[in-house]
Protein backbone atom coordinates (compact mmCIF):
# COMPACT_ATOMS: atom_id res chain seq x y z
CA UNK A 1 0.00 0.00 0.00
CA UNK A 2 1.31 3.47 -0.90
CA UNK A 3 1.58 5.75 2.10
CA UNK A 4 1.13 9.50 2.27
CA UNK A 5 4.88 9.88 2.71
CA UNK A 6 5.34 8.44 -0.79
CA UNK A 7 3.03 10.95 -2.45
CA UNK A 8 4.99 13.62 -4.32
CA UNK A 9 5.51 16.74 -2.25
CA UNK A 10 3.81 18.97 -4.85
CA UNK A 11 0.54 17.01 -4.73
CA UNK A 12 -1.58 16.52 -1.61
CA UNK A 13 -4.73 14.45 -1.29
CA UNK A 14 -7.74 15.89 0.49
CA UNK A 15 -11.42 15.18 0.88
CA UNK A 16 -14.47 17.30 1.60
CA UNK A 17 -16.85 16.44 4.47
CA UNK A 18 -19.80 16.74 2.08
CA UNK A 19 -19.90 12.94 1.69
CA UNK A 20 -20.58 12.61 5.43
CA UNK A 21 -22.89 15.59 6.00
CA UNK A 22 -24.13 17.93 3.28
CA UNK A 23 -24.01 21.64 4.15
CA UNK A 24 -26.88 22.40 1.76
CA UNK A 25 -28.98 19.39 2.84
CA UNK A 26 -28.09 18.94 6.54
CA UNK A 27 -30.50 16.04 6.93
CA UNK A 28 -28.14 13.98 4.75
CA UNK A 29 -25.81 12.53 7.36
CA UNK A 30 -27.44 14.52 10.12
CA UNK A 31 -26.60 11.77 12.62
CA UNK A 32 -22.88 11.68 11.72
CA UNK A 33 -20.65 13.58 14.13
CA UNK A 34 -17.69 15.79 13.27
CA UNK A 35 -15.41 13.36 15.12
CA UNK A 36 -16.60 10.40 13.06
CA UNK A 37 -16.16 12.36 9.86
CA UNK A 38 -12.54 13.44 10.41
CA UNK A 39 -11.59 10.10 11.94
CA UNK A 40 -12.80 8.28 8.83
CA UNK A 41 -11.00 10.78 6.58
CA UNK A 42 -7.76 9.96 8.39
CA UNK A 43 -8.48 6.22 8.36
CA UNK A 44 -8.98 6.37 4.59
CA UNK A 45 -5.51 7.89 4.28
CA UNK A 46 -6.15 11.50 3.30
CA UNK A 47 -3.72 14.26 4.21
CA UNK A 48 -6.23 17.07 4.53
CA UNK A 49 -9.80 18.21 4.21
CA UNK A 50 -12.10 21.13 3.57
CA UNK A 51 -14.40 22.59 6.22
CA UNK A 52 -18.02 21.58 6.72
CA UNK A 53 -21.03 22.71 8.68
CA UNK A 54 -20.25 20.53 11.73
CA UNK A 55 -16.66 21.63 12.15
CA UNK A 56 -16.07 23.59 15.38
CA UNK A 57 -15.33 27.27 14.85
CA UNK A 58 -13.08 27.39 17.88
CA UNK A 59 -9.61 27.38 16.35
CA UNK A 60 -7.89 25.62 19.26
CA UNK A 61 -10.55 22.89 19.38
CA UNK A 62 -10.46 22.34 15.62
CA UNK A 63 -6.66 22.31 15.43
CA UNK A 64 -6.42 19.75 18.22
CA UNK A 65 -8.96 17.45 16.58
CA UNK A 66 -7.15 17.63 13.24
CA UNK A 67 -3.64 17.30 14.68
CA UNK A 68 -4.68 14.11 16.48
CA UNK A 69 -5.59 12.68 13.08
CA UNK A 70 -2.71 14.26 11.13
CA UNK A 71 -5.08 16.24 8.90
CA UNK A 72 -4.64 19.72 7.42
CA UNK A 73 -7.24 22.24 6.29
CA UNK A 74 -6.77 22.99 2.60
CA UNK A 75 -9.72 25.24 1.71
CA UNK A 76 -13.16 26.45 2.69
CA UNK A 77 -15.99 27.61 0.46
CA UNK A 78 -16.72 31.35 0.51
CA UNK A 79 -20.10 32.55 -0.73
CA UNK A 80 -19.55 35.61 -2.91
CA UNK A 81 -22.58 37.90 -3.26
CA UNK A 82 -21.03 40.55 -5.47
CA UNK A 83 -24.08 40.75 -7.74
CA UNK A 84 -26.37 41.84 -4.90
CA UNK A 85 -24.26 43.26 -2.07
CA UNK A 86 -21.84 46.21 -1.86
CA UNK A 87 -18.23 45.20 -2.39
CA UNK A 88 -17.32 46.70 0.98
CA UNK A 89 -19.66 44.29 2.80
CA UNK A 90 -18.39 41.27 0.87
CA UNK A 91 -14.80 42.38 1.48
CA UNK A 92 -15.35 42.58 5.23
CA UNK A 93 -16.75 39.03 5.32
CA UNK A 94 -13.97 37.83 3.02
CA UNK A 95 -11.25 39.18 5.30
CA UNK A 96 -12.83 37.48 8.31
CA UNK A 97 -12.95 34.26 6.29
CA UNK A 98 -9.23 34.63 5.51
CA UNK A 99 -8.51 35.21 9.21
CA UNK A 100 -9.99 31.81 10.03
CA UNK A 101 -8.27 30.00 7.17
CA UNK A 102 -4.95 31.66 7.97
CA UNK A 103 -5.18 30.46 11.57
CA UNK A 104 -5.79 26.95 10.22
CA UNK A 105 -2.79 27.09 7.89
CA UNK A 106 -4.68 27.02 4.59
CA UNK A 107 -3.39 28.75 1.44
CA UNK A 108 -6.48 28.54 -0.79
CA UNK A 109 -9.85 30.27 -0.52
CA UNK A 110 -12.57 28.88 -2.76
CA UNK A 111 -16.22 29.62 -3.45
CA UNK A 112 -18.45 30.99 -6.17
CA UNK A 113 -20.82 33.88 -6.85
CA UNK A 114 -24.20 33.02 -5.32
CA UNK A 115 -25.96 36.36 -5.27
CA UNK A 116 -28.41 35.19 -7.90
CA UNK A 117 -27.75 31.44 -7.83
CA UNK A 118 -30.48 28.79 -8.11
CA UNK A 119 -28.71 25.58 -7.09
CA UNK A 120 -30.34 25.70 -3.66
CA UNK A 121 -33.83 26.32 -5.01
CA UNK A 122 -36.61 23.97 -6.13
CA UNK A 123 -35.98 24.79 -9.79
CA UNK A 124 -35.07 22.35 -12.60
CA UNK A 125 -31.28 22.66 -12.71
CA UNK A 126 -31.12 21.78 -16.40
CA UNK A 127 -34.20 23.80 -17.29
CA UNK A 128 -33.22 27.19 -15.92
CA UNK A 129 -30.02 29.13 -16.52
CA UNK A 130 -28.55 31.96 -14.50
CA UNK A 131 -27.09 34.63 -16.77
CA UNK A 132 -25.17 37.65 -15.49
CA UNK A 133 -26.14 41.00 -16.96
CA UNK A 134 -23.30 43.20 -18.19
CA UNK A 135 -23.54 45.15 -14.95
CA UNK A 136 -23.35 41.95 -12.91
CA UNK A 137 -20.32 40.74 -14.86
CA UNK A 138 -18.59 44.01 -14.04
CA UNK A 139 -19.45 43.69 -10.35
CA UNK A 140 -18.23 40.10 -10.18
CA UNK A 141 -14.96 40.54 -12.06
CA UNK A 142 -14.08 43.86 -10.43
CA UNK A 143 -14.89 42.44 -7.01
CA UNK A 144 -12.90 39.26 -7.58
CA UNK A 145 -9.88 41.27 -8.70
CA UNK A 146 -9.98 43.33 -5.51
CA UNK A 147 -10.58 40.34 -3.25
CA UNK A 148 -7.98 38.30 -5.09
CA UNK A 149 -5.39 40.99 -4.50
CA UNK A 150 -6.25 41.00 -0.80
CA UNK A 151 -5.89 37.21 -0.76
CA UNK A 152 -2.56 37.30 -2.60
CA UNK A 153 -1.13 39.91 -0.24
CA UNK A 154 -1.93 37.56 2.64
CA UNK A 155 -0.37 34.52 1.02
CA UNK A 156 -3.58 32.99 -0.38
CA UNK A 157 -4.81 32.07 -3.82
CA UNK A 158 -8.44 32.93 -4.59
CA UNK A 159 -9.67 29.86 -6.49
CA UNK A 160 -13.05 30.57 -8.06
CA UNK A 161 -15.40 27.58 -8.28
CA UNK A 162 -17.54 27.28 -11.43
CA UNK A 163 -20.78 25.68 -10.24
CA UNK A 164 -24.12 24.46 -11.54
CA UNK A 165 -26.95 26.90 -10.88
CA UNK A 166 -24.70 29.95 -10.97
CA UNK A 167 -23.66 32.46 -13.61
CA UNK A 168 -20.38 30.61 -14.20
CA UNK A 169 -20.97 26.98 -15.07
CA UNK A 170 -20.05 26.55 -18.75
CA UNK A 171 -16.66 26.75 -20.47
CA UNK A 172 -17.75 29.96 -22.23
CA UNK A 173 -18.66 31.57 -18.89
CA UNK A 174 -15.46 30.34 -17.28
CA UNK A 175 -13.55 31.82 -20.23
CA UNK A 176 -15.13 35.19 -19.66
CA UNK A 177 -14.47 35.13 -15.92
CA UNK A 178 -10.80 34.27 -16.34
CA UNK A 179 -10.25 36.62 -19.27
CA UNK A 180 -11.81 39.49 -17.30
CA UNK A 181 -9.77 38.97 -14.14
CA UNK A 182 -6.11 39.41 -13.26
CA UNK A 183 -4.25 36.06 -13.49
CA UNK A 184 -2.12 37.14 -10.53
CA UNK A 185 -5.20 37.54 -8.33
CA UNK A 186 -7.88 35.14 -9.54
CA UNK A 187 -7.40 31.43 -10.13
CA UNK A 188 -9.75 28.51 -10.80
CA UNK A 189 -11.08 25.83 -8.52
CA UNK A 190 -11.52 23.21 -11.24
CA UNK A 191 -14.31 20.68 -10.71
CA UNK A 192 -14.60 17.91 -13.31
CA UNK A 193 -18.06 16.86 -12.12
CA UNK A 194 -19.60 20.30 -12.48
CA UNK A 195 -18.22 20.64 -16.01
CA UNK A 196 -19.81 17.30 -16.97
CA UNK A 197 -23.11 18.33 -15.36
CA UNK A 198 -22.98 21.53 -17.45
CA UNK A 199 -22.59 19.49 -20.64
CA UNK A 200 -18.89 20.20 -21.04
CA UNK A 201 -15.89 17.92 -21.59
CA UNK A 202 -13.85 17.98 -18.36
CA UNK A 203 -10.67 16.90 -20.15
CA UNK A 204 -10.92 19.78 -22.61
CA UNK A 205 -11.60 22.16 -19.73
CA UNK A 206 -8.64 21.05 -17.63
CA UNK A 207 -6.28 21.21 -20.59
CA UNK A 208 -7.51 24.73 -21.34
CA UNK A 209 -7.34 26.08 -17.79
CA UNK A 210 -4.51 24.15 -16.15
CA UNK A 211 -2.26 27.23 -15.97
CA UNK A 212 -4.92 29.06 -13.89
CA UNK A 213 -5.93 26.11 -11.71
CA UNK A 214 -5.03 26.55 -8.03
CA UNK A 215 -7.29 23.89 -6.50
CA UNK A 216 -8.98 20.75 -7.83
CA UNK A 217 -12.22 19.01 -6.86
CA UNK A 218 -12.55 15.44 -8.07
CA UNK A 219 -15.92 13.79 -8.40
CA UNK A 220 -17.56 11.53 -10.97
CA UNK A 221 -21.01 11.61 -12.57
CA UNK A 222 -23.51 8.81 -12.98
CA UNK A 223 -24.86 9.39 -16.48
CA UNK A 224 -28.01 7.36 -15.84
CA UNK A 225 -28.93 9.70 -12.99
CA UNK A 226 -27.99 12.78 -14.99
CA UNK A 227 -30.41 11.62 -17.70
CA UNK A 228 -33.11 11.23 -15.06
CA UNK A 229 -32.37 14.74 -13.75
CA UNK A 230 -33.01 16.15 -17.21
CA UNK A 231 -36.08 14.03 -18.00
CA UNK A 232 -37.75 14.57 -14.63
CA UNK A 233 -36.74 18.24 -14.32
CA UNK A 234 -35.03 17.75 -10.96
CA UNK A 235 -33.43 20.54 -8.99
CA UNK A 236 -29.73 20.44 -8.18
CA UNK A 237 -30.34 19.25 -4.62
CA UNK A 238 -32.77 16.60 -5.86
CA UNK A 239 -30.07 15.48 -8.28
CA UNK A 240 -27.60 15.15 -5.40
CA UNK A 241 -30.06 13.09 -3.35
CA UNK A 242 -30.74 10.90 -6.38
CA UNK A 243 -27.02 10.16 -6.63
CA UNK A 244 -25.85 12.12 -9.67
CA UNK A 245 -22.37 12.40 -8.15
CA UNK A 246 -20.00 9.69 -6.96
CA UNK A 247 -16.30 9.39 -6.22
CA UNK A 248 -13.45 8.70 -8.63
CA UNK A 249 -12.98 4.97 -8.88
CA UNK A 250 -16.67 4.08 -8.79
CA UNK A 251 -17.51 1.85 -11.76
CA UNK A 252 -20.83 3.71 -12.11
CA UNK A 253 -18.94 6.89 -13.00
CA UNK A 254 -18.24 8.19 -16.48
CA UNK A 255 -15.29 10.61 -16.40
CA UNK A 256 -12.01 9.86 -18.18
CA UNK A 257 -9.75 10.27 -15.13
CA UNK A 258 -6.61 8.79 -16.74
CA UNK A 259 -6.65 11.67 -19.25
CA UNK A 260 -7.11 14.20 -16.45
CA UNK A 261 -4.15 12.81 -14.52
CA UNK A 262 -2.03 12.81 -17.66
CA UNK A 263 -2.66 16.56 -17.97
CA UNK A 264 -1.72 17.04 -14.32
CA UNK A 265 1.52 15.13 -14.85
CA UNK A 266 2.51 17.13 -17.93
CA UNK A 267 1.73 20.43 -16.23
CA UNK A 268 3.52 19.48 -12.98
CA UNK A 269 0.42 20.57 -11.05
CA UNK A 270 1.32 21.84 -7.60
CA UNK A 271 -1.59 21.77 -5.17
CA UNK A 272 -4.42 19.81 -3.60
CA UNK A 273 -6.52 17.09 -5.21
CA UNK A 274 -9.74 17.01 -3.20
CA UNK A 275 -12.45 14.35 -3.42
CA UNK A 276 -15.66 16.34 -3.24
CA UNK A 277 -18.53 14.03 -4.13
CA UNK A 278 -21.76 14.78 -2.33
CA UNK A 279 -23.91 11.69 -1.83
CA UNK A 280 -26.50 10.38 0.60
CA UNK A 281 -24.39 8.60 3.24
CA UNK A 282 -27.28 6.23 3.91
CA UNK A 283 -26.81 4.92 0.36
CA UNK A 284 -23.07 5.46 -0.09
CA UNK A 285 -21.11 4.65 3.08
CA UNK A 286 -18.72 7.60 3.47
CA UNK A 287 -15.72 5.58 4.68
CA UNK A 288 -16.16 2.94 1.99
CA UNK A 289 -16.37 5.55 -0.78
CA UNK A 290 -13.52 7.60 0.68
CA UNK A 291 -11.27 4.54 0.61
CA UNK A 292 -12.42 3.70 -2.90
CA UNK A 293 -11.51 7.18 -4.08
CA UNK A 294 -8.15 7.30 -2.26
CA UNK A 295 -7.04 3.95 -3.67
CA UNK A 296 -8.08 4.88 -7.20
CA UNK A 297 -6.40 8.30 -7.11
CA UNK A 298 -3.16 6.80 -5.80
CA UNK A 299 -3.23 4.30 -8.66
CA UNK A 300 -3.64 7.15 -11.14
CA UNK A 301 -0.86 9.18 -9.53
CA UNK A 302 1.42 6.18 -9.67
CA UNK A 303 0.57 5.51 -13.32
CA UNK A 304 1.45 9.10 -14.20
CA UNK A 305 4.66 9.03 -12.13
CA UNK A 306 3.35 11.65 -9.73
CA UNK A 307 4.53 9.60 -6.79
CA UNK A 308 8.02 9.67 -5.27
Amino acid sequence: MITNEQIASNVKLGIAPIGWTNDDIPELGGQISFEQCVSEMALAGFQGCEIGIKYPRNIHQLKKALELRKLEICNQWFTYTLTVDPLGEVSKEFKAHLDFLEAMGAKVVGGGECGNAIHGKAIPILGEKVAFSEEEWQKVTKGLNELGEIARDRGFKLAYHHHMGTGVQSIAETDRLLESTNPDYVFLNYDCGHFVFAGEDPVVALKKYIDRVAHIHLKDVRQSILKRVKNNKLSFLEAVIAGVFTVPGDKEGSIDFPSLFEILEKSKYDGWLVVEAEQDPAKANPLEYAMMAKNYIVQQLSAQHLLD
